[in-house]
């Protein structure tokens, strides 16, 4: 009799062992995920900051803004000559892209779980108001908002929505999508 309890038990604690077992492979398969979805948000920021301050170079060099990037990431730091050049402007888009991942982390902790293009596009008028505004005195040599011309504040704007929009939507999706894809599992 009790030789059947035994083997009752062993079996029936393989089993316990054996969910104990699968529980854990399945958290550990979580925590893969979850870091994989970090690493996304950080790449996610790189390239949206480098892309978007080419696309803001571009729209100084033609004139539709009177502030270039770099005089937000370069000059306030440095004066020399070569911040005027080719290598002014690849450090500046690889700076912005390194600040960019900041952002897109500040992003993730927050508003990740917002599956809507609309959080992006309040985030992107949000960094625009902190840098334009609120960040404004650390700038001494960008006029204040009050003083740029309507060009300029629209087509920066237009720059940082974009900005907000895509690294939003895209950190967003990205983490919607794998919940829905483990849901489903």
């Amino acid at each position: 009799m009790s030789l059947i309890i035994m083997c009752c038990f062993i079996k029936n604690g393989n089993n316990i062992f054996r969910g104990d077992y699968m529980e854990q492979q399945s958290n550990q398969a979580q925590k893969r995920n979850k870091s994989l979805q970090f690493q996304k948000a950080l790449l996610t920021g790189f390239v949206g900051g480098a892309f978007w301050s080419m696309i803001g170079m571009l729209m100084y060099y033609f004139n539709f803004m009177e502030v270039s990037i770099k005089s937000f990431i370069l000059q306030p730091w440095t004066s020399a000559a070569w911040t005027d050049g080719w290598i002014g402007n690849t450090v500046t888009i690889f700076l912005a892209g390194i600040l960019s991942i900041g952002v897109a982390i500040i992003y993730y902790l927050l508003f990740k779980k917002h599956n809507s293009m609309w959080a992006g596009f309040v985030y992107g008028i949000g960094i625009w108001f902190v840098l334009f505004y609120l960040l404004h005195p650390l700038f001494s040599h960008i006029p204040p908002l009050s003083e740029l011309s309507d060009k300029t504040i629209i087509s920066s704007l237009s720059i940082f929505i974009l900005y907000g929009t895509i690294i939003g939507y895209s950190i967003s999706f990205d983490y919607n999508d794998n919940r829905v894809a483990v849901q489903e599992e």
